[in-house]
């Protein structure tokens, strides 16, 4: 039986890094901490978590944050990967210590390296890392992240933002769309200056090369419950990096998603999320 506050409003507050940024998270439902973590460009109000949030607050106490650069939270430089862990401290000591965690794309390699480092999650959930490695199936999508890097650091966020939406698939005509979409362009070109966050936390990763030692020495330290998903109709690459980190993490298990792609349905992954989270 649900809980019937999963549809309330969400709570709005906010939380201090260690290094001083505000993070400003929302927070719906009740019962055992469960945070969420997006992946690239997307924060609380834009992508999928707005949509699967209300979905799990039926069952858990949802934490959704707009993650440092992204949104209402701040972005204090220079960027390392450790403050987005120290932010994750920041939301598991509000949320009272210990937590679920689900992680989709970019946030999923960021909820690894945060229960590698030691934070107090009791199970994580990932969906599809994005890791291009050595030994998948071709094609492999092209490695354009110093190139994208480099857009960003000249301004051209428009430019970097169909650059990485071509190397991660975007068919050419879909651009245009997503430009007339209304406040899709204007949110994507707003955020695109952290891509540079999300390849930091994915490492070297992309054009087919092998899973870095130090991110296999990560995932080999986890030792919570770990869930590893991946849509039934993504690409083989993305099937292989499942494949890979769920192998890397001692004891993970994997599930393929029906009828998925890396955009999963918010009804498609809550069931699935629910079900581990509550075993």
């Amino acid at each position: 039986m649900t809980k019937a506050n999963g549809g309330a409003p969400p709570r709005i507050g906010q939380v201090v890094s260690r290094d001083g940024t505000t993070i400003v998270y929302e927070q719906r439902g009740s019962g055992q901490p469960l945070i969420l973590v997006d992946g690239a460009f997307c924060h609380r109000g834009f992508g999928p978590m707005p949509k699967l949030a209300p979905l799990l607050a039926q069952h858990f106490r949802v934490t959704s944050y707009d993650r440092r650069g992204r949104g209402a939270s701040g972005d204090t430089p220079p960027y390392a990967v450790e403050h987005e862990i120290e932010d994750l401290q920041a939301l598991l000591e509000e949320a009272g210590g210990s937590a679920f965690l689900y992680g989709a794309s970019s946030g999923a390699m960021l909820g690894i390296r945060a229960a590698a480092s030691g934070l107090a999650f009791e199970r994580i959930a990932i969906y599809e890392p994005p890791l291009a490695l050595a030994g998948s199936p071709p094609p492999l999508p092209p490695d354009r992240v110093a190139e994208i890097i480099q857009m960003v650091r000249e301004g051209r966020r428009g430019d970097a933002v169909k650059t990485f939406m071509r190397m991660v698939g975007v068919p050419a005509i879909a651009l245009p769309m997503m430009r007339i979409m209304p406040g899709v362009w204007s949110k994507l070109t707003a955020a695109v200056h952290t891509l540079p966050y999300d390849f930091a936390i994915q490492g070297d990763t992309s054009g087919g090369k092998p899973l870095p030692p130090e991110l296999g020495q990560a995932m080999a330290s986890i030792h919570v419950p770990t869930l590893v998903g991946v849509g039934g109709k993504s690409p083989p690459y993305l099937h292989h990096a499942a494949k890979t980190v769920a192998s890397a993490i001692p004891g993970a298990t994997s599930r393929v998603v029906a009828g998925q792609t890396h955009n999963v349905s918010e009804k498609a992954i809550a069931p699935v999320l629910v079900e581990f989270f509550t075993s």
